[in-house]
């Protein structure tokens, strides 16, 4: 799959930085929007390329306010992602659409899928954080240290937030295992999207972190289309009990976890959430 990129600039003066992988070859019933997770920039995921060509899937994504190309939004909450998406869409000529985000993405595939019934058709969201404060959810329990401290930092606002990010270092231990054997095989692809999205600093994580645990400006709860939550057990970044809070929340949602995946491993079952995409939509 060849990817083009192109800026798009909004009405509200930003600019939106565009992955595309074409029509060409698509069923236009099957163009996934991408949300991409902390910290990454907006590429869509080669390793599912193989199974995307073979369902005749299109990409589309875009860098996420703050990250790469497109335009900071300091103040942006997760809600704003469903009125970016709507502005690509339309810019491109999309009509109906899924979505799929992976960790910080997820919550803001959910945000087009409660926002925009009237385009997306079905959702899926791989190791997604649930809102913050939940009712019913111990929001930390699980959690590394790491993943701790840096969204308790952007809960305490954004000087916090900041200052956090300047002094933070990369903890392993973040991971399972079998993320990091993911990491260093298949998924290695992360390389190619983390550091550009921190390359020029890290106010795209601070935004990221500090839209999490605000108010996100929906409730998943009115996400009325398909939704796959596809989450490992193992994982240490956002731990499951987010993924069965939010398979429990959603009217249409559906669970699968797997025991034994991390917080990327689980993103060796891709190809099947493709599928069940394909299936549900």
């Amino acid at each position: 799959m060849d990817v083009t990129e192109t800026d798009l600039r909004l009405s509200d003066g930003r600019q939106l930085h565009l992955y595309d992988t074409g029509a060409e070859g698509a069923d236009p019933r099957r163009t996934v929007f991408w949300h991409h997770g902390t910290p990454n920039i907006g590429a869509p995921p080669v390793p599912l390329f193989p199974a995307a060509s073979r369902l005749g899937i299109r990409w589309v994504s875009y860098d996420r306010p703050g990250y790469g190309g497109s335009t900071p939004a300091p103040d942006r909450d997760v809600a704003s992602a469903a009125a970016d998406t709507l502005a690509v869409a339309d810019a491109l000529g999309i009509g109906d659409f899924a979505v799929m985000g992976h960790s910080g993405g997820g919550p803001h595939a959910l945000a087009c899928g409660a926002l925009l019934p009237d385009r997306v058709r079905c959702v899926v969201s791989a190791s997604g954080l649930a809102p913050y404060g939940a009712a019913g959810l111990d929001w930390f329990a699980g959690m590394s240290e790491s993943g701790i401290a840096s969204l308790r930092a952007a809960a305490a606002g954004r000087a916090a937030a900041e200052a956090h990010a300047a002094a933070d270092e990369y903890d392993p231990e973040m991971f399972a295992p079998a993320d990091h054997e993911a990491l260093a095989t298949g998924w290695s692809w992360f390389d190619e999207v983390v550091g550009p999205a921190v390359a020029s600093g890290p106010a795209g994580l601070v935004d990221d972190g500090l839209a999490y645990v605000a108010p996100w400006g929906f409730d998943p709860g009115q996400v009325a289309a398909p939704v796959l939550v596809l989450h490992g057990g193992a994982d240490r970044s956002v731990p499951s009990s987010h993924a069965q809070w939010l398979a429990d929340r959603c009217p249409a949602g559906e669970l699968w976890l797997e025991p034994a995946d991390g917080h990327i491993s689980v993103l060796n079952s891709g190809a099947a959430a493709l599928e069940w995409l394909v299936e549900h939509c």
